[in-house]
């Protein structure tokens, strides 16, 4: 119980510290969409941390370790080419416009609340570097798979959009196809699986099962609070939308009714 209450406290700590720092460079650069890309390294700082703090080394947390480095590397150098030279993100920008102690409340309901976030969906990750686990088996498969897919689908849909955005002939138009002729946002979707698959390696640690708060909370988060809705939002306003909807399922592949 004791290891529970201190791995707990230890994580939180860092990941308050950590978002702190995202803060101070986000109020010198007056660009708060800067927390973005700290979203990434975060994960890879957990990561780092839990794995030097836990009792010995595996082949699960090894494993483990290098799936979050890739994506969280991956993350950050994709939104660092995607914002370079573009200024805040449409997103921020309106709450920098409307938002009463703008500073303040940026802390709160940008940087802590990310933090908050942060916490709860690295649970895997710290939970199986604090822990020993068993050896490798089924489940750990499974996580890979499910996380290689993920993978594909956000690297691959990034791609897609960032060559279609590049395109001047696709300015104010809808992306359609590649992945996202299959489904609308195949970057939210591919993210999603990444965390599912994290949380397979947890099963393999007793008591991991319960870090399933990850993936539900990253699933839900994106598919009805943060991801689809706001962005979706924006795209309404593109010519071809409603037909683009009737046609294609909003996060799931050849789902449309979820």
């Amino acid at each position: 119980m004791m290891l529970e209450v201190v791995m707990y406290w230890q994580i939180a700590l860092v990941i308050f510290g950590f978002m702190i720092l995202a803060f101070v460079v986000a109020l010198l650069a007056r660009d708060n969409s800067i927390v973005d890309f700290f979203w990434g390294p975060g994960f890879i700082v957990v990561t780092v941390f839990s794995l030097a703090m836990g009792p010995d080394l595996d082949l699960r947390k090894i494993i483990v370790a290098f799936l979050v480095l890739l994506w969280g590397l991956r993350l950050a150098i994709y939104i660092y080419q995607r914002n370079k030279g573009k200024g805040e993100d449409f997103r921020y920008k309106h709450w920098r416009d409307t938002w009463n102690h703008f500073v303040l409340r940026s802390f709160f309901q940008i940087f802590l609340l990310q933090g908050l976030f942060m916490f709860i969906i690295s649970f895997p990750i710290w939970y199986i570097n604090y822990h020993p686990g068993e050896a490798l088996f089924t489940w750990d498969t499974v996580g890979l798979i499910i996380f290689g897919v993920g993978f594909l689908f956000e690297t691959i849909g990034d791609m897609q959009l960032s060559y279609f955005k590049q395109n001047p002939n696709s300015k104010g138009q809808l992306m359609t196809t590649g992945l996202w002729k299959y489904t609308r946002h195949p970057n939210y979707f591919g993210e999603a699986l990444v965390w599912w698959g994290l949380w397979f390696y947890a099963i393999g640690v007793p008591g991991g099962w319960m870090t399933v708060i990850s993936p539900i909370v990253i699933t839900l988060t994106l598919r009805f609070v943060s991801g689809v809705p706001m962005l979706e939002k924006k795209m309404k306003e593109h010519p071809g939308w409603a037909e683009y909807t009737s046609k294609t399922a909003p996060f799931i592949p050849f789902v449309k009714w979820l």
